[in-house]
């Protein structure tokens, strides 16, 4: 527990500090502001590397000044304000590299289906939203897990009887798929004649007739006709979700951009003096022409939210077998997967928004989809010269083990999220068998290879929680039970390094390496307090920690 601290003995005290070590760090500030608070008796994982500890920090205004006892007391005067944390254990902010913010935070209002077990879990659940619902009011939300019960995909004729004026879209809890009831189609104009739509799937049952189901390109096309959510509606849902992440230690999220609300949301609060947390807000590679013009005029941004990032989806998900693999599916042979962007366009758009100085990120999945990815960003950096561009693949899930080298060899990050593992490890043998999962999420190859990997949730897709990413990446235990020793263990991760890959990593892979990621004189003050030593405490209780308080940029954000 925090408590108040004899300021005289602290500023008198003398002795070797654990954090004496990092002095020399200290070099580039001796000159800075005196130390206006004192965080002291903790312990502190500085994020600086695997097993670098402290037990003191000096703020000032909203960054770190000092580090360990000794630098701290001496930047300090009678002006300083003393908190002893009582032995906390104090960690950098955790950043979640890679999140659907707007869409998740929108879903908190809205019914989850993800732990439905059955069919008529499902539709009862729909039915007791339904009708809390004023008629004509769209039910979104969802992330139902058909996996759950069997495999089956829903059909709109489970939930229509229960749902006769009110529109539904529910989604799969990938976001790769969504369910549409009667009424939905009719309010959409979606008739079952509508053509195929390329990089997508339409569900058709024998006789033609619209399951309901639209995967991918097609799920995009059917919710982009939804009527929006108002600018007040989505900025006081990513309130509500900004309170969660920091509650949960978070202080930065990557938005995975597949638009431009958390763009518009975060600059609104931050123009408002209201972002609580950072954001590196993604938008989709496709209007990096809108970005370039916007950082032209406005530059990058600042410490609150920034921008340059351009994100690509070139291919589906594992659970819906859209992800692009060189083998078909083993539980549907007449699928190998698709292609969601049509690889051409996606190279030429490649090509010309790196020219411009934008960062790209691209989904990838399925072992072919990677494989292509990293062709054209090699041929993209080739084309365009030397830089520092930090591309990014996003899930880099399922790999060849001849790519696991090329991140590393060509520079370009693996964010990658770990409790999809455990989660997908449920039944992923039924997708693709066990020798194709040797190299799925292969966390440990890739880090033995040399890459740079960072950690995120996916959220919605899974919790808002780094502590269930970390346990995850370290024990690899599936959701099931069945794994009580890991799937595919040799893909544990120890969790310095997992802790590294929410933290240092992230911040590299968002280019905010020089300002955020670690505990260091000059950086932000982004830290949380925690109510156990997370080093210590058995993995698989990583999950039982709480978080005391969470400081972005000096100030108490939670706590």
């Amino acid at each position: 527990m925090m408590k108040t601290v004899d300021r005289r003995r602290f500023l008198a005290g003398s002795g070797v500090s654990a954090g004496a070590a990092l002095l020399w760090r200290q070099s580039a500030w001796a000159s800075s502001p005196a130390v206006e608070t004192a965080y002291v008796n903790a312990k502190v994982w500085t994020g600086q590397g695997c097993r670098i500890f402290s037990d003191a920090i000096g703020v000032s205004g909203t960054r770190i000044v000092a580090l360990g006892e000794d630098a701290v007391r001496a930047g300090s005067d009678r002006r300083t304000r003393i908190v002893d944390l009582d032995g906390a254990f104090v960690t950098p902010g955790f950043i979640d590299s890679h999140v659907h913010f707007v869409m998740a935070s929108l879903q908190l209002g809205q019914p989850s289906l993800r732990d439905a077990a059955d069919r008529a879990d499902f539709e009862r659940r729909i039915a007791g939203a339904a009708r809390d619902l004023p008629a004509g009011q769209w039910l979104t939300g969802g992330n139902w897990d058909n996996d759950r019960w069997g495999g089956e995909l829903p059909d709109r004729g489970w939930i229509d009887a229960a749902t006769p004026h009110t529109p539904v879209a529910v989604v799969r809890y990938d976001l790769h798929m969504v369910l549409l009831n009667s009424r939905a189609l009719d309010m959409l104009g979606i008739v079952p004649g509508i053509a195929d739509v390329d990089g997508g799937v339409i569900g058709r049952d024998a006789a033609g007739r619209l399951t309901g189901i639209f995967k991918d390109a097609a799920k995009d096309m059917v919710m982009d006709r939804i009527p929006p959510a108002s600018e007040a509606a989505i900025d006081a849902a990513c309130r509500r979700g900004m309170a969660l992440a920091l509650g949960k230690g978070v202080t930065q999220v990557h938005e995975a951009g597949v638009d431009w609300r958390m763009f518009h949301s975060a600059r609104r609060m931050q123009a408002a003096g209201a972002l609580p947390l950072r954001v590196h807000a993604m938008v989709p590679l496709a209007d990096w022409e809108r970005l370039a013009a916007i950082v032209a005029e406005e530059g990058r941004g600042d410490d609150r939210v920034w921008w340059g990032g351009c994100k690509a989806v070139f291919d589906g998900s594992l659970g819906s077998r859209t992800a692009l693999f060189y083998e078909p599916y083993l539980d549907d042979p007449s699928t190998r997967g698709i292609m969601v962007t049509d690889p051409e366009a996606l190279a030429e758009g490649m090509l010309a928004a790196d020219a411009a100085g934008m960062q790209l990120a691209v989904h990838a999945i399925g072992d072919r989809a990677n494989d292509m990815v990293l062709d054209m960003m090699a041929k993209t950096a080739q084309a365009n010269g030397a830089r520092d561009r930090r591309f990014r693949i996003e899930h880099a899930q399922h790999l060849r083990p001849a790519a696991l080298a090329r991140f590393a060899k060509q520079q370009v990050i693996a964010s990658v999220q770990p409790y999809h593992a455990i989660d997908d490890g449920r039944w992923a043998v039924r997708r693709i068998g066990p020798d194709r999962l040797e190299t799925t999420y292969a966390f440990h190859a890739l880090l033995e290879n040399g890459a740079r990997v960072c950690f995120g949730s996916d959220w919605p897709v899974a919790p808002l929680d780094p502590l269930t990413g970390l346990e995850a990446a370290v024990l690899r235990r599936t959701l099931d039970g069945a794994n009580p020793g890991g799937w595919y263990p040799q893909q544990r991760v120890g969790l310095a390094a997992a802790m590294l890959a929410y933290t240092r990593e992230a911040a590299f892979a968002a280019g905010h390496d020089t300002r955020t990621g670690s505990l260091t004189p000059g950086l932000l003050a982004d830290f949380v307090v925690w109510d156990r030593d997370l080093t210590t405490i058995p993995p698989d209780t990583l999950g039982t920690a709480q978080v005391l308080r969470t400081v972005v940029g000096g100030a108490i954000a939670h706590g």
